[in-house]
């Protein structure tokens, strides 16, 4: 289970470097292996191998009123290998895709990850922060 945020900077050729806490989990449990793909929220889900597999599965078998979702996630999916030094390159349609161009903010959300343009989390952040929290959140205790 991936948790917690790390703030990262692309390099020139777009590769971020994951934070070391999960380079080791993600070498021992996806052979270094990641898939990355859309957010509708307009950032991006990076997942280890195993569980793109099954986020893919899940999507697939949606019926024919999901084509367009089924396109946004499955048709813009990358492979990607994590290198020797723990970096993976986001590919330029993706980083266009989600704004980002340097700084990025890397989120554990569980089974996967989602990165997003620094700027653009922090201010729909914010934003979210400004409102009142969802109903579900109405029974739960902190």
């Amino acid at each position: 289970m991936f948790q917690g945020a790390s703030s990262l900077a692309l390099d020139t050729k777009g590769r971020l470097s994951v934070p070391t806490r999960h380079r080791d989990v993600l070498s021992a449990t996806a052979s270094s292996q990641l898939t990355i793909t859309k957010h509708p929220h307009g950032c991006l889900m990076i997942f280890p191998r195993n569980e793109w597999e099954k986020f893919r599965e899940r999507i697939a078998s949606l019926p024919m009123q999901a084509q367009w979702w089924k396109r946004i996630f499955l048709g813009n999916a990358m492979d990607v290998d994590m290198d020797a030094t723990g970096r993976v390159l986001v590919s330029p349609e993706l980083r266009q895709a989600a704004g980002i161009s340097k700084d990025a903010v890397l989120l554990g959300m569980g089974s996967y990850f989602e990165l997003w343009d620094a700027a653009t989390y922090a201010a729909q952040e914010a934003e979210q922060m400004k409102g009142e929290m969802p109903d579900v959140f109405r029974d739960f205790s902190f």
